[in-house]
């Protein structure tokens, strides 16, 4: 018997987990890393921040003792972070976390982190402060329709409620006379090493995930998000336009200043959570090539897990034949 001295490729070191808000996405991140000898680098936009964890449903410190957390409160409330800043550090954790021998669970929400650690920052230029001013003062409809003339593709593509992103397209737009869309670099795979092998994105019916979102909502304001948002405002949270875009803070800050009442604050933290959940899904869907993996009413996030790792032993085991 002739032994194959053929030495097998390594097994996968990266997976990728996406989904909606409220989705389940970190319970079974936690899951999962728990079994294959991972850590988790979070992708989210939010978590970010110091002192945002009950809005952003921050793991707590039990979880990220059984599994060591990554990009979670590397920025102050009042301190600028961007896509970069967060390809730079997300690239370090997975060159560290691939040096101990571990799985890397990319697991989180935000698409543009994702896009711009799998494709690249493109070649755009830094913020205008002037510009940028003029920009915030146009009303939205009016940058819409210009990025609609200027650049259609990105138009298609871009979260048109979302004000800080529309701006920024135009922004680039006006700053460089080339559309937004054409200075986005693709990512090198020979060079970046930022790739997950497997990418999972997790989806519910609708009328499952707005119950969780509803009583995820419910919860937060329940452990003291109002209190928690008052502290961040004495803290500089006000001043940083990025992380006041956050679900819970925004709306629980204009309840501090007398704007509503707490009752219809919850309600619109509902609603406003519903639609950015909706919105996550189309770009998730437009913009990655995901595996769906449907998590049914009634179904343990467990058995999510389990379903996960059969698929990731068996990409391995595919990978190590080859």
């Amino acid at each position: 018997m002739v032994e194959n001295s053929t030495t097998p490729a390594p097994a996968p070191a990266s997976l990728l987990l996406a989904g909606p808000t409220a989705v389940g996405k970190s319970e079974v991140a936690l899951n999962l890393a728990l079994r294959l000898g991972g850590e988790i680098i979070s992708v989210d936009s939010m978590q970010v921040y110091r002192g945002l964890d009950i809005g952003t449903a921050k793991p707590s410190p039990a979880q990220r003792a059984q599994v060591p957390h990554h990009l979670i409160d590397v920025a102050g409330p009042a301190e600028s972070f961007d896509a970069a800043r967060f390809v730079r550090l997300a690239k370090e954790a997975i060159a560290e976390i691939r040096g101990r021998g571990r799985v890397a669970v990319l697991c989180g929400g935000t698409g543009l982190y994702f896009r711009a650690l799998l494709e690249g920052l493109g070649e755009a230029p830094p913020a205008d402060p002037a510009l940028r001013r003029l920009l915030e003062s146009t009303p939205l409809p009016e940058l819409l329709s210009e990025l609609a003339q200027r650049d259609p593709s990105s138009y298609a593509r871009i979260d048109r409620q979302n004000p800080r992103r529309v701006i920024r397209a135009v922004e680039v737009i006006r700053l460089t006379g080339q559309p937004f869309s054409s200075q986005r670099a693709r990512w090198d795979a020979s060079g970046s090493g930022a790739a997950p092998e497997c990418a999972f994105g997790l989806s519910r019916a609708p009328g499952d995930l707005r119950q969780r979102i509803d009583e995820r909502v419910d919860e937060m304001f329940r452990r003291g998000l109002v209190q928690e948002t008052e502290g961040l405002l004495k803290q500089g949270l006000a001043g940083n336009r990025t992380a006041m875009q956050a679900l819970g803070y925004r709306q629980a800050a204009e309840h501090l200043a007398g704007e509503r009442g707490l009752a219809a604050t919850i309600e619109l933290v509902k609603i406003r959570t519903r639609q950015f959940a909706k919105r996550q899904m189309t770009w998730f869907r437009r913009q990655l090539r995901l595996n769906w993996v449907p998590i049914q009413r009634g179904q343990s996030l467990q058995e999510t897990a389990d379903f996960l790792e059969k698929e990731w032993n068996r990409f391995s085991g595919d990978t190590a034949t080859r």
